[in-house]
């Protein structure tokens, strides 16, 4: 298990390399969005081929694997790609100077990057080198089930989003239907479910602690580059988003509170 994990780590910090490489020829950091999701397409093909027995667990988280990574990669791809660099990364260039973020970018973006994708793939290793048999059990069953609710949610939240933003007149308004209207995140939400459904489809092979990884993913996405960062940014952006917190779960959905009227 070790020897393959260090095997997929050399393929991924290639890969990273050949990217940020390439960040620099187009002074663009942003593009390391768009290989997040492919980087886990890689590595569980990796993981899948280098095993060899291609059981039905094995074919089935291939094919969920290779959905999710490339559909994320081309929504960030349609989101980002004539726009420039996301403000996060110029805001890095601005504090370190932009004669020295070029490599520095390396490690606290390309690097680190690789590094959270290896260890939040641990699920997907997990699967792979099981003894197990491969054939499904109910594990797998309510994996998909999860994994299905989690996309659903994901997709279907960007897909609003996106074309919510395409609309002039929504400038500076917030979204607060469909999937919006149930959660404040549903892409984040669908995001950690889709990894959790790993989870599962790792305990269903046998492998227990490396669902760790669908942890980590967890956290990050609510503590750290997702729910957290994005928060403090709309409260100040969007005055309208404090009214929506107020009735809107936060990252679960559920149904809006009513708006309550003063006497």
């Amino acid at each position: 298990m070790i020897t393959l994990f260090l095997q997929a780590s050399l393929l991924i910090w290639i890969l990273v390399t050949l990217l940020w490489i390439w960040s620099i020829l187009i002074k663009n950091v942003s593009i390391v969005d768009i290989f997040w999701g492919i980087g886990f397409v890689a590595v569980n093909a990796f993981y899948v081929f280098s095993t060899g027995d291609l059981n039905p667990r094995k074919i089935l988280i291939l094919a969920l694997v290779t959905v999710w990574g490339f559909r994320l990669a081309i929504y960030l791809a349609i989101r980002n790609i004539g726009k420039g660099e996301d403000f996060r990364y110029q805001q890095f260039r601005s504090n370190y100077g932009h004669g020295r973020y070029w490599w520095i970018s390396y490690f606290q973006t390309f690097l680190l990057q690789g590094f959270l994708m290896m260890i939040v793939s641990l699920p997907l290793l997990g699967i792979s080198i099981s003894a197990h048999p491969g054939n499904l059990n109910l594990l797998d069953y309510l994996g998909m089930i999860v994994w299905l609710t989690g996309f659903m949610f994901e997709a279907g939240g960007d897909y609003q989003l996106w074309r919510f933003r395409r609309d002039p007149g929504n400038k500076g308004k917030v979204l607060d239907t469909g999937f919006w209207r149930y959660t404040r995140h549903p892409n984040y939400f669908g995001d950690s479910a889709v990894w959790w459904a790993y989870a599962l489809f790792s305990l269903a092979a046998g492998s227990y602690w490396q669902i760790i990884g669908s942890l980590i993913m967890t956290l990050l996405i609510i503590r750290v580059s997702g729910v957290a960062m994005l928060e403090k940014t709309l409260k100040t952006s969007k005055p309208q988003y404090r009214e929506y917190i107020q009735k809107t779960s936060s990252f679960l959905p559920w149904f809006p509170k009513e708006k309550r009227n003063n006497p």
